[in-house]
């Protein structure tokens, strides 16, 4: 495999592993691993993986996983500021859930919640739940993301980290088809210091930036 430029930072990328499905190559600066865009499903697969997808918001279990993003940001909101729920898919429930806490919550999403007006604005609070894995083209990502924020506003990532010590060729979180971009705590910490963000809470799949 050739090398190729990193989807987020620009920067050299080697080979890094392979499957049956995909070829994967590693970022040397920003530690973003990313699976070869020769891969990439069309929209219509695309879409067809999401339409699989059951995010009810009266599932008590999965609002329960929800919580691992929801309760540490709720933490450092006031009832009543606005937020985007960025990639809300097709059961927006963790906008139900911050809606729940006195929050007012605006959804978007480019197949189920396409209203592009909801992105010429600011917000005192950004969410996006098992999302960023989904960017095909993550710096353009990540700049609309921060673009959202007002000053002094939060940004809450939900995404599974990937670590140093299991076997990326076993990882269950690759075997989605539509997870193309994986992150390292080193990526957290180069997207936070790129963007001008502060890491304010971390564990191994919820990150929340700080824009000051």
């Amino acid at each position: 495999m050739a090398a190729l430029a990193c989807p987020l930072c620009g920067d050299f990328s080697r080979p890094f592993s392979n499957d049956a499905d995909r070829s994967y190559f590693r970022c040397r600066t920003c530690e973003l691993v990313f699976a070869d865009p020769e891969s990439h499903l069309d929209g219509r697969h695309e879409k067809a993986v999401y339409d699989q997808h059951e995010n009810d918001p009266r599932d008590l279990r999965y609002r329960q996983f929800l919580n691992q993003l929801a309760e540490p940001l709720i933490s450092r909101l006031e009832p009543g500021m606005e937020g985007l729920d960025y990639g809300c898919g097709p059961g927006p429930a963790l906008s139900v859930m911050l809606e729940e806490s006195g929050m007012a919550v605006k959804l978007y999403d480019p197949y189920f919640a396409p209203d592009n007006g909801v992105l010429a604005r600011t917000y005192d609070f950004v969410t996006c739940s098992e999302v960023a894995e989904h960017f095909y083209q993550p710096a353009k990502d990540w700049c609309r993301l921060v673009s959202l924020l007002s000053r002094g506003s939060w940004l809450g990532v939900m995404t599974r980290l990937r670590d140093d010590c299991g076997a990326f060729e076993a990882w269950y979180y690759k075997k989605d088809p539509t997870h193309v971009s994986f992150y390292h705590s080193t990526t957290i910490d180069w997207l936070a210091d790129h963007y001008g963000l502060t890491v304010a809470y971390r564990t191994h799949n919820v990150s929340l930036f700080l824009k000051s």
